[in-house]
């Protein structure tokens, strides 16, 4: 069997243990997780944010290290490890690393947060905001003049000053709303928006509340829920913030019509829309190093979030803008320029990799630059890029890369962790699945297994994702091997990585070629690889996946020994009126709403089709999860408690759409590995 490129470097790290162990979720969650990169303009100098496990307290904790680049062999070192504070998302400006910190006058942790800075060479950190009211980060300008704030305040604020609001002690605790969003992704709206603000930056620090640059946009920059410092981005010399941006409305939650504005650092003018002629989705404003173009993607169909991202630059002198990558079919994921400006680094899937590209910035030619492996996050040097890679064996850990193939690692940061687990093995498949295409897939077999071993087969969510060669902490096929199952995983149409044309073959089509694809992959994959034991297996699968769940329960009831089903669809139309952001939802049933077109969401709605339920199923919901609500979950666990099916409901009333606190993964992967061993007799 193919042992993955980054599992063999992993383990070629690490000396022989005594005895080999198999990985458990209790070693996941205890593993260090690095963070984004920042890189000195030199190139000596490497940065970043590490979270430690804090078990006993539920949480990640964060602390700053650096690598000296220029020595061969170097180790990372500590820069900032207070103990119980947060040291969190550096940036390199000169000699300075730029980070926040939530540490408290008394010197503990757990205060509203500031901007401190500290050579990169080490010293007495300072702190350099004393404004109240709470961020959600920054961006310092490439001349160290200035500091852009990112934080959450009612729209029109002129500062960072938090508003003063009267407060009737005879009121009561309702809400009120008006117009949707009336919650978004796992909070109700409280009537703030993420908002710019800038701040003077000297050598005294960065004090007083800011301005406000943003003028009367009404819209959240960066995006939410998942936006960060990508989505902003300051000229050389100081003088301009470039931001994404979606204006609010009643419309708000229907478009996906996010722009790129330029605004005045100083606030002396409004924004300027620069995407306005395009009404779908434009993002992550990449300023090139001599400041005369502007580098982002964009999408060309509004309403939908899963098209091609498209590289365009624009001339930010003449205001003309050009597709760079319109004739490659991948979708670009990350934009960083090279230091010459002649050319630019990207991401994007390719057959369940996520490798790293460079893309001529006149020609649009695109070399690959990397092989196996996901590329997670890419920092700039004069020599090239270091990049922050995983697999499906191995946790992110740093990688110089300075042309094609030439790959060097840098960090081993688990490697004690990781010491006497013996990782799985890996294997490539491939069919012909719907439509008579190729369809790919994966089988990772336990390892120092012998005999047939039954399987875990996994349904990636999305739907417009990929069962890919990566790491995850919260569904880990890993850890599925080390419980002693087969794990299957297929990238059904609509999966990324393959082009727009198959990524867009699942729209309308949520349960016809995707579940064809499952149906032929499983039984290649038992046909191809005589360990996985065909007629023991169980199905599981989170949001699109879940939805997968429910759908198998119907129209494939007699194929596995039990179900997992995570935050998935239950009833299309009830998820129609109660999900938040609609643009998804109405364009995957062909554009309309559920009044409009009701056959086009009935067709594939797995609640018609309950009275053919038959498979045991775990229902897992979180309280908080607004994207596919937990009340989804309770109508899918009825289902089953009325037709008598063996049927068990996990809920947990402080996590969203996905588990993220270390003790409710724990408990999570208890639950599925104990609902798995039960149905398949592994248990026994």
């Amino acid at each position: 069997m193919k042992k993955l490129l980054l599992a063999s470097a992993l383990l070629a790290s690490v000396s022989a243990p005594a005895a080999a162990s198999q990985l458990t979720i209790d070693d996941v969650t205890m593993l260090r997780r690095v963070g984004a990169p920042t890189a000195s303009k030199d190139g000596r100098w490497l940065v970043w944010a590490q979270r430690e496990t804090d078990l006993a307290a539920d949480r990640g904790r964060y602390d700053l290290y650096r690598l000296d680049l220029t020595k061969r062999g170097a180790r990372p070192e500590a820069l900032l490890a207070e103990a119980d504070v947060n040291e969190n998302d550096p940036q390199i400006v000169g000699d300075t690393v730029y980070f926040t910190s939530d540490k408290t006058s008394s010197g503990g942790g757990g205060g509203d947060g500031a901007v401190w800075a500290v050579p990169v060479t080490g010293g007495t950190p300072r702190k350099l905001t004393g404004f109240q009211g709470g961020f959600n980060g920054f961006k310092v300008s490439p001349d160290a003049s200035r500091l852009l704030i990112f934080a959450d305040r009612k729209p029109g604020a002129p500062s960072l000053a938090p508003a003063m609001e009267k407060k009737d002690a005879n009121a009561g605790s309702g809400r009120t709303y008006d117009q949707l969003f009336v919650r978004h992704w796992d909070s109700w709206a409280d009537g703030t928006r993420s908002q710019l603000f800038v701040l003077p930056l000297t050598p005294a620090g960065a004090p007083g509340d800011g301005r406000a640059i943003v003028g009367q946009l009404v819209g959240d920059t960066p995006s939410k829920p998942f936006g960060g410092a990508e989505e902003v981005a300051w000229s050389p010399d100081g003088r301009t913030v470039y931001f994404a941006l979606r204006e609010a409305g009643r419309i708000e939650a229907t478009s996906t019509n996010l722009d790129i504005f330029s605004a005045p650092a100083d606030g002396s003018a409004p924004p300027v829309n620069l995407t306005a002629d395009n009404d779908a989705t434009d993002n992550l404003p990449t300023v090139s190093p001599d400041g005369r173009s502007l580098a982002y993607f964009a999408m060309k169909r509004p309403g939908f979030e899963a098209d091609r991202q498209v590289l365009m630059i624009r001339d930010l002198g003449t205001g003309r803008a050009r597709a760079v990558t319109e004739g490659w079919d991948r979708s670009v994921a990350s934009i960083a320029w090279a230091p010459d400006g002649r050319s630019l680094y990207v991401t994007a899937d390719d057959v369940q990799e996520t490798p790293l590209f460079r893309v001529d910035a006149a020609t649009g030619k695109v070399t690959r630059l990397t092989g196996e492996g996901h590329v997670s996050a890419v920092a700039v040097t004069p020599k090239g890029a270091v990049v922050a890679m995983n697999s499906l064996v191995a946790p992110d850990d740093f990688y110089a890369v300075t042309r094609p193939n030439r790959v060097q690692r840098l960090t081993s940061v688990n490697a004690d962790k990781l010491a006497g687990i013996d990782m799985p093995t890996v294997s490539r498949f491939s069919f012909t699945g719907a439509n008579n295409d190729t369809v790919h897939g994966y089988a990772v077999r336990p390892a120092g297994s012998s005999g047939k071993v039954p399987i875990a087969f996994m349904v990636h969510g999305g739907p417009q994702g990929s069962s890919n060669n990566s790491w995850s902490y919260r569904w880990n096929p890993a850890v599925f091997a080390g419980a002693g199952y087969g794990l299957v995983a297929v990238d059904f149409h609509g999966s990324t990585g393959y082009g727009q044309a198959f990524t867009d073959s699942i729209s309308n089509n949520w349960g016809g070629w995707p579940l064809e694809d499952l149906q032929k992959g499983l039984a290649a994959a038992t046909a191809k690889y005589g360990w996985l034991d065909a007629d023991n297996a169980c199905a599981l699968g989170a949001s699109y996946g879940g939805y997968m769940m429910n759908w198998i329960e119907g129209k494939w009831p007699d194929r596995f020994k039990c179900i997992v089903q995570h935050d998935g669809v239950f009833d299309a139309r009830a998820m129609a009126y109660e999900t938040e952001e609609l643009w998804f939802d109405e364009w995957e049933h062909g554009g309309k709403t559920y009044y409009e077109d009701p056959a086009a969401f009935e067709k594939w709605n797995p609640v018609n089709y309950v009275s053919a339920w038959k498979t045991p199923q775990l229902v897992i919901t979180g309280e908080k999860d607004f994207r596919i609500p937990y009340t989804q979950g309770l109508a899918a666990f009825t289902a089953l408690q009325r037709r008598g099916i063996p049927s068990k409901l996990l809920v947990f009333p402080n996590e969203n759409h996905w588990v993220l606190k270390p003790k409710n993964s724990r408990q999570w992967y208890g639950e599925v590995l104990g609902w798995m061993d039960r149905w398949t007799g592994k248990g026994n």
